[in-house]
């Protein structure tokens, strides 16, 4: 079994490690949601709504970005070229050593 360590910035600029095993087959939200983070994840994870937004401050997950992902982000005001729904993040090697926010995309809904 092979973990994952990756980091949140919490809204006061703290950084906070979590460290998650990349054998279970979940993604980003999930695991945010689980952790007690507040994400709606109102569609589930379907990349649907965008109650999941986050950006990446450090690291680099756009290379698995779809397209579905690419046009729910468009519909967002506060979207970035640092944007991603972390519905559609899966928890793997990549994610190492990245830093994150959540956006407050919660906001619009």
């Amino acid at each position: 079994m092979n973990d994952v360590k990756f980091f949140i910035e919490e809204e006061n600029g703290n950084r906070r490690e979590m460290e998650v095993p990349t054998d279970m087959n979940l993604n980003l939200m999930e695991v945010l949601k689980g952790d007690g983070y507040p994400i709606e994840a109102t569609c589930g994870g379907m990349a649907l709504c965008a109650t999941c937004h986050i950006e990446v401050v450090e690291g680099n997950l756009h290379e698995a970005v779809t397209d579905a992902e690419l046009d729910m982000l468009d519909t967002l005001p506060n979207a970035s070229e640092e944007s991603r729904l972390a519905c559609q993040v899966p928890i793997d090697d990549r994610l190492e050593g990245v830093v994150i926010r959540l956006a407050h995309s919660q906001e619009l809904a």
